[in-house]
């Protein structure tokens, strides 16, 4: 549905989009994640036709996107990261001016507005004025606005920045009843758990370039350590349990040791934990207490883009 080819954008000496390139089938939810400043709008922003290429090509349902009247552009829907909506008008005042900009009009576009209203539970709210929304309300009102002409692409610009967590949970609840009607959602978040929610793939951007493009699973492969075990020691410390030992055992990418709690990093947790754990007996190390735990996304993230701070 989406093919973005060598996508490229310099605002004098700064590159802010070098050679993007990203696919999204039919159905498909793909994360576009990144650092402040990586470039995931101006991606998304280039995607929509809003920002022209210097180099590369966007595709839509195999079609080229060629200009800002191009007809392809109404596969699309935007639902930006600043809020589109005008605040003296009501809800359904809004989705009527949008609507009609899509040339849309008449029994159609009421059909479209109430579909839209209640998808994003806003149907008891519709005559209120926007004005009056909790910031939560407004960017339900924002998808729908995306959604009036039934777009096949969705492109979601970090739409749940500042919202409460029932708003953002019936964001959530949104998007995938649309992933089940077959449409392909882009999503640009900061929030890794919506993107481990809600995305088939991620595609991680860092300084305008793509450093990762795969599911999570594969994402995780990308890992040195990928898996860890803890176990509490029964004696209340390690006594005499030294990290190069431990780190000769079959299976150990990584050792620490903190107090009575060893932390081990393992390769495979269902292969490997066995015989740590038998070792650990063996050599005297009574346990009392152990639990197990996988790298998330945000640890992939931070090991792919660093740890220091983006301005």
């Amino acid at each position: 549905m989406l093919e973005v080819i060598g996508l490229r954008k310099s605002y004098g000496e700064l590159v802010a989009v070098d050679g993007v390139s990203l696919r999204a089938g039919k159905g498909e939810t793909i994360g576009l994640l990144g650092p402040n400043g990586a470039g995931k709008t101006t991606t998304v922003s280039m995607i929509a036709g809003l920002v022209r290429p210097d180099a590369g090509e966007v595709r839509i349902g195999g079609r080229a996107l060629r200009g800002d009247t191009d007809s392809v552009k109404r596969e699309m829907g935007l639902v930006p990261q600043d809020i589109g909506l005008y605040e003296e008008l009501t809800a359904r005042e809004n989705l009527h001016l949008f609507g009609a900009l899509y040339s849309m009009d008449g029994a159609p576009l009421k059909r479209a507005m109430d579909e839209a209203l209640d998808l994003v539970g806003l149907r008891e709210r519709a005559k209120d004025r926007v004005k009056t929304f909790s910031g939560g309300m407004k960017r339900r009102l924002n998808l729908a606005a995306a959604l009036l002409h039934d777009p096949q692409l969705l492109l979601l610009d970090e739409p749940t920045v500042g919202v409460d967590p029932q708003s953002r949970n019936a964001i959530f609840d949104n998007l995938e009843a649309l992933k089940k009607r077959g449409k392909t959602l882009l999503y640009t978040t900061h929030y890794m758990e919506e993107a481990e929610r809600l995305c088939d793939r991620m595609v991680i951007i860092d300084r305008g370039k793509v450093i990762a493009d795969d599911t999570l699973q594969g994402l995780h492969r990308m890992l040195p350590v990928a898996n860890l075990l803890t176990v509490e020691l029964e004696d209340g410390k390690v006594n005499g349990l030294r990290e190069d030992e431990l780190r000769l055992l079959p299976g150990v990418e990584s050792v620490e040791l903190r107090g009575s709690t060893v932390r081990i990093g393992l390769r495979s947790l269902t292969g490997d934990s066995a015989g740590i754990l038998h070792w650990l007996a063996e050599s005297g190390h009574a346990f009392q207490h152990l639990t197990s735990e996988r790298a998330n996304l945000e640890a992939v993230f931070l090991t792919l883009t660093g740890r220091s701070l983006r301005d």
